[in-house]
């Protein structure tokens, strides 16, 4: 501990320029910054500090010594800062931006159980399925799927769910079943997009490798609901998550399109800048997603 007041003392008498406005700084007397002062020279056999009738300025040694000090000394300020934190109450307003049809049938079903569970938080949610730049749009999390482009964000894997090609009976029974990925090309694919280059789809193999698929059709629409309602009407074959298709399933409205295909699954992240440490209102988001969606 006395280390540490040593250092202080001599990082404030170099900042202040001497060892009154020091004193006053730290709210201690000028006698005591001259002792801390002493006893941090004696104990390290050199000198610090040069001083004039004006002005006292650290030797070519107090220069090294305070630049390692500084940096000890803010880390220990950041520690302090740490566990503050983490004690914190969170607070504050959280915004938050999601994918459309994850936040809509997944995220939305927990607002009001994260919002009872943290009453000082307000949230705004922001759901849309294009990648943003968190900290130019002041995101403080972002819940994204698929494999993660390298960046400076923080990611934490939430949970996968089950992906399959679904499409109705009648769109089945007038086309055929495809056999493998190849036989997708000759069958109507509901997409994202029509644009060129504009949606693929990626399939995991039993081998470990990734197959990819060029979507083509008549239709596309860049929301999985509508996507849903195509492939019920018998437009074709659509990729989907588990949490659109069960329902449609269930019913008989739609059926498993190729069933041999090797199981897929798409991952959620949580996303958030990077930083010295995660913010209680972050952190209390996250951890509640965690423990709200282990059933999947």
């Amino acid at each position: 501990m006395s280390r540490l007041i040593e250092m202080e003392t001599f990082a404030k008498v170099v900042e202040e320029g001497g060892f009154t406005d020091a004193a006053k700084r730290m709210g201690i007397s000028k006698s005591a910054v001259s002792k801390h002062i002493s006893s941090l020279e004696s104990r390290l056999g050199a000198r610090l500090l040069s001083r004039t009738t004006r002005r006292v300025n650290p030797t070519e040694i107090g220069l090294a010594y305070y630049d390692r000090a500084s940096r000890i000394l803010n880390d220990a300020g950041d520690a302090d800062a740490l566990v503050a934190s983490l004690h914190a109450q969170p607070a504050g307003l959280l915004n938050i931006s999601a994918a459309t049809d994850f936040g809509i049938h997944e995220l939305s079903p927990l607002m009001a159980g994260f919002l009872g569970t943290f009453p000082d938080i307000a949230v705004n949610l922001e759901l849309n399925d294009k990648s943003l730049d968190l900290i130019a749009e002041g995101v403080d999390v972002a819940l994204r799927t698929g494999a993660l482009q390298d960046s400076t964000l923080r990611a934490r894997k939430l949970l996968k769910y089950p992906m399959r090609l679904v499409a109705s009976p009648a769109y089945l029974d007038e086309a055929g079943m495809p056999a493998t990925l190849a036989d997708l090309t000759e069958h109507k694919l509901l997409s994202a997009s029509l644009r060129p280059g504009g949606d693929v789809w990626h399939f995991e193999t039993e081998d470990n490798t990734t197959r990819s698929v060029a979507v083509s059709g008549e239709l596309a629409v860049n929301d999985g609901q509508s996507r849903l309602h195509a492939a019920e009407a018998g437009l074709g074959i659509a990729f989907l998550p588990d949490f659109l298709y069960a329902d449609a399933i269930a019913e008989g409205r739609l059926q498993n399109a190729m069933p041999n295909l090797y199981p897929q699954t798409q991952t959620v992240y949580a996303v958030y800048p990077e930083g010295r440490f995660t913010q209680p209102k972050v952190r209390a988001f996250i951890d509640y997603l965690v423990q709200n969606l282990a059933h999947r």
